[in-house]
């Protein structure tokens, strides 16, 4: 079950080159995809997770305490490709899609921790073996190295105490290795000291902070956290960065990766002249706020991912498909400089291509494996009240060219059916893909509605006065 159908390793042979051979053939290994839910939704090589941006996978992070209270910490070896040189807890890496470690998480993490603790460490196996670990939470976060390498993972933390612990490090995994008391990792968390000019694990200051600054040294009263804690994308520092600039900024940077993702889902249909009705539209450009909203609002609660481009797909096709049936329902020849569909084909073809829209937009839905079940219900049942209010909007507004006279309330009535339903569907279901509580959905929700308001109003003033 993987996401990613090309050879990725032959896709992405050239960003291996240079790479010491070690690291390189590891690349191969197969990560667990994951949703932000931390359920496993396939599997991609190691290189695929770490090179290409959405792609979330689960990922362990260790820490080995002595009987002094002392925290074992690495310096990650030159010769990894990401993240090289950097200090970092005592043992982070992946549990694999294998036997043994692509089951339940918190026994793949432990499985997948005693598979590399002698790996990295030489630590005996039977020594491994017999460690007991304890299951502190999850939490994700995104984190770039540079343009090229990134993170994007659920990290599950995993603490064990030893009494003492003969270490051999593989040279090709850790460079340098100490044992740090309370004033040392105060230290690495404030980067003083010693630690001013080196550079800190973005994982290992989040968990820190996140997880066991109260608590250390006194685990005794530690308790295990439920559900994922979501960070969302953080710089080098651990700190949390925002998605864009602004908001055209963050637009124009998500573009072009939910335009591919239309495209894609219109080219199921192999009839050529549907085909051409289909993708008529999109050729005239277009802001793509819809399509885009979904993702931003994904960043801004904790984290996207994939899911949210099909989503925002989704609601761009079924837009155009209210554009196409408008436009011959008011006989308007010109949409976005072009001419409109029904125009440029026939009204047959016209109201066939839009049927055949609103088929696929939720095909892809149903078919996306980065979105749950239960989501999935959540947001067919959203997107289908969307339609029908966009539906009853477009009857009132045909009504009024009848009269002469629309109040302010049945205006904005109107207008909160079409534009404003978009929008208001556009974040909820952004939100709810993320894992969002309830009550941050419905405060999206009503930020969309109003948004789309406002959209509607501006479009429209400048229509009576342009």
């Amino acid at each position: 079950m993987s996401r990613v159908s090309r050879d990725v390793m032959v896709d992405h042979a050239n960003a291996l080159s240079g790479y010491d051979n070690s690291q390189a053939e590891m690349m191969a290994e197969r990560c667990i995809l994951v949703d932000l839910k931390d359920n496993m939704i396939g599997s991609e090589s190691k290189l695929a997770c770490h090179i290409e941006e959405d792609l979330l996978h689960r990922a362990f992070s260790v820490l080995i305490f002595d009987s002094e209270n002392r925290l074992l910490i690495q310096q990650r070896s030159l010769d990894k490709i990401t993240f090289p040189g950097i200090w970092a807890n005592s043992c982070c890496s992946h549990p694999l899609d294998i036997e043994g470690e692509n089951g339940d998480p918190i026994k793949g993490c432990v499985n997948a921790a005693k598979r590399k603790l002698p790996q990295e460490l030489g630590i005996d196996q039977d020594i491994a073996n017999s460690m007991e670990f304890f299951h502190l939470g999850s939490f994700q976060y995104k984190c770039r190295w540079n343009e090229e390498w990134l993170e994007n993972e659920v990290d599950h933390v995993l603490i064990t105490r030893v009494d003492s612990l003969e270490i051999v490090p593989n040279e090709n995994e850790i460079s340098n290795h100490r044992w740090i008391g309370p004033e040392g990792i105060a230290e690495i968390m404030e980067g003083s000291g010693e630690w001013e000019k080196e550079i800190v694990a973005p994982w290992f200051r989040l968990l820190w902070r996140e997880f066991l600054a109260e608590h250390y040294p006194n685990f005794d009263n530690i308790k295990e956290r439920s559900g994922v804690v979501i960070f969302g994308e953080v710089s080098i520092e651990g700190e949390q960065v925002s998605p864009g600039s602004t908001l055209m900024g963050a637009l124009k940077e998500h573009r072009e990766v939910v335009e591919k993702e239309i495209l894609s889902s219109l080219s199921k249909i192999k009839q050529e002249r549907l085909h051409g009705a289909m993708k008529h539209l999109f050729t005239g450009g277009g802001k793509r706020l819809r399509a885009i909203m979904p993702k931003l609002v994904g960043d801004a609660v904790g984290g996207s991912n994939p899911g949210h481009n099909t989503l925002g797909a989704s609601i761009e096709i079924i837009h155009n498909f209210t554009l196409v049936h408008d436009d011959i329902m008011d006989q308007d020849p010109i949409r976005r400089g072009l001419d409109a569909v029904h125009v440029a084909y026939d009204d047959a073809t016209a109201i066939n291509a839009g049927d055949a829209m609103l088929a696929v937009a939720f095909e892809i839905l149903a078919e996306s494996e980065h979105i749950a079940s239960d989501d999935l219900v959540f947001l067919v049942k959203s997107i289908g009240e969307m339609v029908r209010r966009v539906a009853e909007g477009q009857m009132i507004d045909m009504e009024f060219e009848k009269r002469d006279v629309v109040t302010e309330d049945e205006y904005i009535e109107m207008i909160a059916g079409k534009t404003s339903a978009m929008f208001e569907t556009c974040a909820m279901t952004g939100a709810k893909l993320s894992g969002a509580t309830e009550e941050v959905v419905r405060s999206l929700a009503e930020w969309g509605l109003n948004m789309g308001l406002c959209f509607q109003l501006m479009d429209d003033l400048i229509d009576i006065t342009g």
